[in-house]
């Protein structure tokens, strides 16, 4: 049985598409210190790929006595404003790759644990029609590492698992993409992803097209149809 044809890319965003993880940093330590708290590089780095559920109750228990939604608010409006005053800062290459994907007509998705308003912020910014589908934090029946989010943006685009590539930075977020079965990209950032079952690890996407994520691909399900 031949393997499927690549239909669709699902992008995550943070950190991936877009380097917005200095601007989150920069949200959190500020909020924690109005609290008495501190706040470390080492900590951040924690949290990167984690839901924001989670990640604000990692701020409650580091001495933030605001509620988990408002905590949330609270750093994705603080996000949103360094986005408007610099626009979006997308990672090398990922512009280009996504503009050669849309050519080719194949599917994309933007998968990200952050909110949608936050998303639909990053991608208004970008000046072509960039996604045909965006799961945001607040639209997934369970965050990453649960293969949810993935899943959900298939069946949103009509295709199956294993006729998707996805693109990661972080543990978390590879662990999802890994477990909803999609053939998976680690673009490495800020925190390492060694064991996080990434198919392949690309160490940029600078020169990257679609075909190089086609080829990927089908070589991805030919060695998992010998199995």
């Amino acid at each position: 049985m031949s393997a499927p044809p690549l239909s669709a890319v699902l992008w995550d965003m943070d950190g991936t598409l877009v380097d917005t993880e200095p601007y989150w940093m920069a949200a959190e330590t500020p909020l924690v210190e109005r609290f008495g708290g501190t706040w470390s590089h080492e900590q951040a780095l924690a949290l990167v790929g984690l839901g924001l559920e989670d990640s604000a109750r990692i701020f409650q228990s580091a001495g933030v006595r605001m509620s988990v939604d408002a905590i949330i608010d609270h750093l994705t409006d603080d996000v949103m404003r360094q986005l408007g005053e610099t626009g979006v800062p997308f990672r090398p290459g990922a512009r280009e790759l996504l503009a050669s994907l849309r050519a080719a007509g194949i599917k994309t998705g933007l998968v990200t644990m952050s909110m949608r308003r936050m998303a639909r912020t990053v991608v208004d910014l970008i000046d072509f029609e960039a996604f045909d589908v965006v799961i945001a934090g607040d639209d997934s029946t369970r965050p990453k590492p649960f293969p949810d989010p993935y899943l959900q943006a298939c069946e949103a685009l009509g295709v199956t698992p294993d006729e998707v590539v996805a693109i990661e930075d972080s543990p978390n977020g590879l662990r999802s993409a890994v477990a909803s079965g999609a053939a998976t990209i680690g673009v490495p950032l800020m925190v390492s992803i060694a064991g996080a079952g990434a198919h392949a690890v690309w160490p940029t996407l600078e020169g990257r097209t679609a075909q190089d994520v086609a080829s990927f691909h089908a070589e991805h399900r030919a060695k998992e149809a010998a199995k």
